[in-house]
């Protein structure tokens, strides 16, 4: 898998949030030749994102932009094993996650650790809109960072 960073500097956050998307990768059956980009942005930039693409006018933490449907990514029919494909985009604000690490009561890194892996499951197909969803997306993100030793 690669992932792709961009202003992130952080490089032991880098180190894990790769470790989590890893074992996100092996928990959820997702071929290894992809791809994905997390970016950090600041409140003005993922308001107009979110705006943009959602029609919400608000911050929000993290935001997803899937490339490709679920039943193209776990399915054989992606491409050739030595090849690369991308699965989308994560960005995730840097602003929004240190106001929501201070509300739990946790490091800012272990926040933005979670968004990370919240953004990338919805790049890999997940969704919470329904309640069964949710159950399913919300107990795969607290065994994941369990796996990756990331606690509350």
């Amino acid at each position: 898998m690669i992932v792709n960073f961009n202003n992130l500097g952080d490089n032991l956050l880098k180190q894990k949030i790769i470790e989590i998307f890893n074992i996100a990768q092996k928990e959820t059956n997702t071929k290894n030749n992809i791809s994905v980009n997390v970016t950090i942005v600041g409140k003005d930039k993922i308001r107009q994102l979110n705006n943009e693409f959602r029609k919400v006018d608000k911050v929000t933490d993290v935001l997803s932009f899937p490339l490709l449907e679920n039943n193209e990514l776990h399915s054989g029919e992606m491409l050739d094993e030595n090849i690369s494909t991308d699965v989308g985009d994560i960005v995730i604000c840097k602003s929004r996650a240190i106001m929501q690490a201070k509300e739990y009561g946790h490091s800012v890194q272990r926040e933005i650790c979670f968004l990370a892996l919240h953004g990338f499951l919805h790049v890999l197909g997940y969704d919470h809109i329904e309640k069964q969803d949710e159950i399913v997306m919300f107990n795969l993100q607290d065994k994941i960072l369990k796996k990756a030793q990331v606690e509350r």
